[in-house]
């Protein structure tokens, strides 16, 4: 078990809790199973608490229910902590109580009123899920964040979340019409602007609404100058317990300034009814490049005179990070490189408007103080205009927070002190100072900001897995909170105070009894996230101490250090969340979405496997020595035998909840290539699945997918034997009751001989292709073949040997050779080495003849590239194209105009570790003069073999009906470059798809 502070309520309350829960009529789910509270342990800071369960409420009575049952005697020491998307930086939402998960139901977009201009949503709507709806309407919800693709409504309310633009557009709060919270004991408080009289009655009522206005009132009235005296004249002012605008501009009682970042401290937010904004009709971005950091630090005073919508600021070392990732290739016209003279720092100045001749002028005169202002060195600048540059420079600048995370070794920058926020004129002082106490203790750092709200993240880079390193946290902290305070600033300006609530006290001095008070109102026995921002009067428990609160590398470092680098895929994971991306059409991790399960996403396996390789230790088994061991299988069959009748008699191991969760990724990849931190989930899944199963046997399933390489060419000799068995009722019966399958493709009858012949291919041997002149090696390819287009799809294999035989091009058909994909999907990982090395070893000698490989099915042709390259035994595997690369080397250029329009979509694995993938098939279709509109689309939920698994159907086709299903009947064809994509299409929508290639054969001109 994971160590934890003392809990005040006794273990065994806390299923009792349970139990009361369930017989009340809660409707929703209740997990207090080790892997779910294992992933519910960390968010995305430096903490690891473990809940002893999760609750995940069905509706605003679900919440209710809870609330009632926490004011019974019995109960008072229950603690509870709401949680939304698990976002954020200061452990907001970890407790060692129960975690009130409002996400995974409470997701509904209830209202939108155009005309008013406002929205009602429920608590765990996404910030770009609501942008998304509101979108059509012209309309956006303001406050932006770095992680607004998976930080909920409820979470930007708890912690009054801002961003980049909160100069102009302010805080949530700003933009809180009406709160609906459940208070301890079930009471339904309607939060609202009130007038006096309003006030007044309410004032009045009994119980807990009336006592907590009551009590707000009296603070508001009895403490008006020490609020005045106490809290900052920033834009960002406070998070927590907002006194100062209790009352509002036009003199109403407002308690939502009190509930806007309370971080569940006060009650539960389940509903709200927000103010939405135009969107602005054009916006540019110009992005000023410096030679120094602190030079665009103090360019940002006199570049705010020019009143833009924001000024963000980057700093080197997370540009040079960003020039490593996928974002990179769709910015970097905006940052061109200077060997002489590099970018050191960035200002991203943005303005906006309506009218684009207005916002133009504006942009102009602000580029002619630019070239006019020599008061600062300034290496250039470039302009990014329109909705669409903008957003793919600040999509650059979004991933900075899990960017700074994705830095070579151990001593990674982590967030603690990094949301510190000062007078924006202060600010380079300010960071010098900050700089130099960093520097003082030999640390490296990242930063990134918004400068123009005197908000600057500084993430200093640590080992947490050393003592001596991780130490440093607090004499930091207490150091960062004296050195803002000085400067008439915050510890906690954008991101909460969480964890880091131990210096509320002496920031508040004379005020903090108010807040206690208030709390006191609230929360009267402290249950509601106790121990962040303050406690009630008297309480028995203070304020959590970031040096009292368990660190996750506290328990990192007890995993063995060998197995710590080994599974450095999973074990870096920061916990950013980009995995959590709410956007149906974004690859993003297709079971997460389909399931809204975290133990089904990127962030949750790599918790899972990073705790089972701790417990593996804590056992003394070494997994690294345990893969390498060469048992027979016959050998182990017994022990694995009775280990399985062990599973079925109900003992417990946590590895099958980590199998549960692994089993359920597609493999598709996306987060390998779309993860900041570039955690693989693909890659420890299946080192998981080979070290479980040398424990417990496989199902037969497992043995049919991975032989399937090996035996489909014996297959292919009798094709209407296998196909009439495959397609009659009692083998489809068999295979899904017995075996675990459905819905098995079909090998194709297509005479592909009589294509080779015509086409006068060669088969692919050293010597054939060594025979060959140098000018004829210039007009060869050797196609590589894979057994789902050699045998499922044969036409499509015809279709390239066709394409290259008219362009004047001789096709060589390499021998068919297992490509073992399927083997390392399964975890059969010595089997799939062994084939790795034969295929590879292969592929080299043609390779070495000067003429071209190339792939058609994406997934299989990457695994040369990926998983090959990870395999001991195999050096210098050669480059496998994809047909796109190949064709943008060699296709010529017709110059015709565009005549006819396509619509792609791409397969999920080939985008997202491909990145260039998309662009190529563009270029090559506008050398034949066709249009190609790359359609964002997310997984088509087949991903190999995964939607032929009878255990996958609900999910497979969930995932299907989220993105794909929705794309099929627009009016521009649409096209699939994947097998698995248009098997899935056939299988689900009754529809046959193309492929890119045979669109390309219908119109290269005949020669």
């Amino acid at each position: 078990m994971i160590a934890q502070l003392h809990t005040a309520a006794p273990a065994a309350q806390y299923p009792e809790f349970l139990d009361a829960l369930r017989a009340s009529g809660f409707h929703g789910q209740l997990s207090a199973d080790y892997a779910t509270r294992t992933v519910l342990a960390t968010d995305n800071s430096i903490y690891q608490r473990l809940p002893q369960a999760a609750v995940f409420p069905l509706d605003a009575d679900d919440v209710a229910r809870i609330a009632a049952l926490m004011v019974e005697p019995r109960f008072q020491q229950i603690k509870l902590t709401p949680r939304g998307g698990g976002t954020g930086t200061n452990g907001q939402s970890l407790t060692d109580g129960i975690v009130v998960d409002l996400s995974r139901h409470m997701n509904a977009i209830l209202e939108i009123n155009v005309a008013e201009r406002w929205v009602r949503v429920q608590a765990g709507v996404v910030k770009d899920q609501l942008n998304a709806a509101l979108k059509p309407h012209g309309l956006f919800f303001a406050p932006e964040l770095s992680t607004s693709n998976r930080a909920t409504v409820g979470g930007m309310i708890n912690t009054d979340a801002s961003g980049q633009g909160s100069c102009t557009y302010g805080k949530t709060r700003d933009h809180v019409l009406e709160l609906h919270s459940v208070l301890l004991g079930g009471e339904r408080l309607h939060s609202q602007p009130l007038s006096d009289a309003e006030l007044e009655t309410v004032c009045a009522q009994p119980g807990r609404i009336g006592e907590v206005y009551r009590t707000a009132r009296h603070i508001q009235e009895t403490q008006a100058d020490l609020i005045e005296a106490v809290f900052p004249k920033l834009n960002r002012c406070l998070t927590g317990y907002d006194l100062a605008h209790l009352r509002d501009e036009q003199g109403r009682f407002n308690l939502n300034s009190v509930l806007c970042g309370a971080e569940g401290s006060l009650g539960y937010v389940v509903e709200a009814k927000l103010n939405v904004l135009p969107i602005p009709k054009y916006s540019v971005l110009v992005n000023v490049r410096y030679s120094s950091f602190m030079d665009a630090l103090r360019d940002a005073n006199a570049l705010l005179e020019k009143r833009p919508l924001s000024i963000e600021t980057v700093d080197s070392k997370v540009l040079m990070l960003a020039m490593k990732d996928i974002v990179w290739h769709s910015v970097a016209e905006y940052f061109p490189a200077d060997a002489e003279r590099p970018t050191l720092g960035i200002n991203l100045v943005e303005f906006s408007g309506d009218e684009v001749s207005e916002v133009k002028a504006r942009v102009a005169a602000f580029v002619e103080h630019l070239q006019a202002d020599k008061t600062i060195e300034r290496l250039g600048h470039t302009l990014a205009e329109g909705a669409e540059a903008v957003t793919r420079v600040y999509t650059m600048r979004k991933r900075s927070v899990g960017l700074l995370g994705n830095v070579e070794g151990e001593i990674r920058p982590q967030p603690f002190v990094e949301d510190t926020a000062v007078p924006p004129e202060k600010l380079a002082d300010y960071i010098a100072e900050f700089r130099a106490l960093l520097d003082g203790h030999g640390l490296a750092y990242g930063m990134f900001g918004h400068v123009d709200a005197g908000v600057l993240h500084v993430r200093p880079a640590l080992d947490m897995k050393d003592p001596a390193q991780a130490a440093l946290v607090k004499p930091i902290s207490d150091a960062v909170a004296a050195l803002t305070q000085r400067y008439g600033g915050l510890l906690w300006g954008e991101h909460g105070k969480g964890l880091r609530s131990e210096y509320v006290p002496a920031f508040f001095g004379e005020l903090y009894p108010a807040l206690q008070s208030l709390k006191g109102a609230f929360d009267p026995h402290n249950q509601l996230n106790p121990g962040k921002i303050c406690t009630p009067p008297d309480a028995a428990e203070g304020l959590l101490k970031v040096n009292e609160v368990t660190l996750r590398g506290d328990l990192d470092r007890t995993i063995d250090e060998r197995v710590w680098q080994s599974f450095g895929s999973a074990v870096h994971c920061n916990g950013n969340g980009a995995c959590y991306n709410f956007d149906p059409n974004d690859a993003m991790c297709p079971s997460w979405k389909a399931t809204r399960e975290r133990q089904h996403s990127p962030k949750g396996r790599a918790s899972l496997i990073r705790e089972w390789l701790r417990l593996q230790g804590a056992a003394n088994i070494d997994v690294l020595d345990a893969a390498l061991d060469k048992v027979s299988w016959l050998k182990e069959l017994p022990a694995r035998v009775r280990n399985n009748m062990a599973r079925q008699r109900g003992e417990s191991d946590f590895s099958h909840e980590v199998y549960d969760a692994m089993a359920g990724c597609l493999a598709c990849k996306s987060c390998a290539g779309q993860c900041p931190i570039k955690v693989n989930v693909p890659d420890f899944r299946s080192r998981f699945l080979e070290l479980y199963h040398r424990r417990y046997q496989r199902p037969l399933r497992d043995y049919l997918i991975g032989s399937l390489e090996f035996t489909i060419p014996y297959m292919a000799y009798a094709p209407g034997l296998y196909n009439a068995l495959m397609g009659s009722k009692w083998v489809s019966d068999l295979m899904e009751r017995h075996i675990g399958m459905v819905d098995s493709p079909l090998i194709h009858r297509y005479n592909l001989q009589a294509t080779l012949s015509a086409c006068k291919v060669g088969v692919a041997n050293v010597s054939a292709l060594r025979e060959l002149t140098e000018e004829q090696r210039q007009y060869s390819v050797v196609l590589v073949q894979d057994a789902f287009t050699r045998y499922f799809e044969t036409p499509l294999l015809a279709s390239f040997v066709q394409l290259a035989h008219q362009m004047g091009y001789r096709v060589f058909l390499a021998p068919y050779s297992a490509n073992g994909k399927p083997l390392h999907v399964q975890g059969f990982l010595n089997a799939f080495s062994r084939a790795a090395v034969r295929n590879g070893k292969q592929l080299k000698a043609l390779a070495d003849c000067g003429v071209p490989l190339v792939g058609l099915d994406p997934a299989m042709t990457l695994v040369y590239r990926q998983e090959y390259q990870k395999v001991r035994g195999l050096t210098d595997c050669p480059k496998v194209l994809l047909p796109q690369e190949w064709l943008a080397d060699v296709l010529p250029d017709t110059t015709q105009s565009a005549s006819q329009t396509f619509r792609l979509l791409a397969h999920c694995t080939e985008k997202t570790n491909a990145t260039a993938s998309t662009s190529q098939w563009q270029e090559v279709f506008a050398r034949l003069g066709l249009n190609l509109v790359t359609e964002a689309t997310g997984c088509c939920g087949m991903s190999g073999t995964y939607g032929h698994e009878a255990r996958n159907q609900k999910t497979s086709r969930i995932i299907f009906a989220q993105s794909w299903a929705t794309k099929l009947d627009k009016q521009d064809e649409a096209l699939a470059t994947g097998y698995s994509c248009r098997s899935q299409v056939k299988r689900l929508a009754g529809r046959q798809l193309r492929h890119p290639l045979e669109v390309i054969l219908e119109r290269l001109p005949r020669p």
